[in-house]
């Protein structure tokens, strides 16, 4: 048994940050190790502290709360609780992954619940664990369910967390659990995400499927050279030259090879 929960609070706005910390204050078994004003600032902290739970906005802007998870590193990965102003409904997602939750404006017995609810899970042996595979699950559940089409996309290079936009993004090809980005200027990124999961964000107009794992986005592709066999290889405007498979040109020839 730990005496005192060690938490890091993420929240861009500063009224409902001090709201969280003030009601943590109050709770003799919680130690507030550090407060972070973004999504960015909220990663570096935690990989630092390592704390036991973070409490994340889920709308912080450029970095919102999923992308914080998405960003952090497996082994640095606490227990998280998302606080958030969408309705009951909405963070359905999380219930259903065994994820907790705070709705705003937060009410000092749910979190009262959630604090201990942590300290309960951090006491078995397999709660880490059952935290990192929950809220990825969750927070892929919830983008897909409720996000916009993506339009920035979260990359770390060393220390720093780069925002690429979709629209300058020219492939992207999955490579086991990692996706690696090519832009129009020919900068490589590589991201951990499933690629079904990202095409799900991106807007269909903008990008379309080559194959089973590449990604290509429609403006980038300035020729369809035909290939034995019925499929095609593509060139896109940095260089880049990607084959179809013989499924997927069916379907390219009928979205964008007829007039």
């Amino acid at each position: 048994m730990r005496d005192r929960l060690r938490i890091v609070v993420a929240d861009d706005e500063r009224s409902a940050r001090s709201v969280l910390v003030a009601m943590l204050r109050g709770f003799d078994d919680v130690e507030i190790v550090g407060e972070a004003t973004d999504g960015a600032a909220a990663v570096e902290l935690i990989e630092r502290e390592k704390p036991d739970l973070a409490l994340l906005d889920l709308q912080m802007p450029e970095v919102d709360g999923i992308g914080v998870v998405r960003l952090l590193k497996r082994a640095s990965m606490p227990m998280i609780a998302f606080v958030t102003a969408y309705d009951e409904y909405a963070v359905r997602a999380f219930e259903l992954n065994a994820v907790d939750y705070l709705l705003k404006p937060v009410d000092a017995t749910r979190l009262r619940e959630t604090v201990s609810r942590a300290i309960d899970r951090l006491d078995r042996d397999d709660a880490r664990e059952v935290s990192v595979r929950n809220v990825r699950s969750a927070a892929m559940a919830f983008e897909a369910s409720t996000a916009a089409p993506l339009r920035r996309i979260p990359v770390r290079r060393k220390n720093e967390i780069v925002l690429v936009n979709v629209s300058e993004v020219a492939s992207i090809i999955a490579d086991g659990e990692l996706l690696h980005l090519t832009t129009i200027r020919g900068i490589k990124h590589t991201i951990s995400y499933r690629l079904k999961d990202l095409e799900a964000r991106l807007d269909r107009e903008e990008f379309v499927r080559l194959s089973r794992g590449t990604l290509a986005n429609i403006s980038a592709i300035t020729k369809a050279t035909p290939m034995p066999g019925g499929t095609f290889v593509l060139s896109l405007s940095n260089g880049q030259e990607l084959q179809t498979s013989r499924f997927h040109s069916r379907l390219l020839r009928e979205r964008l090879l007829r007039l």
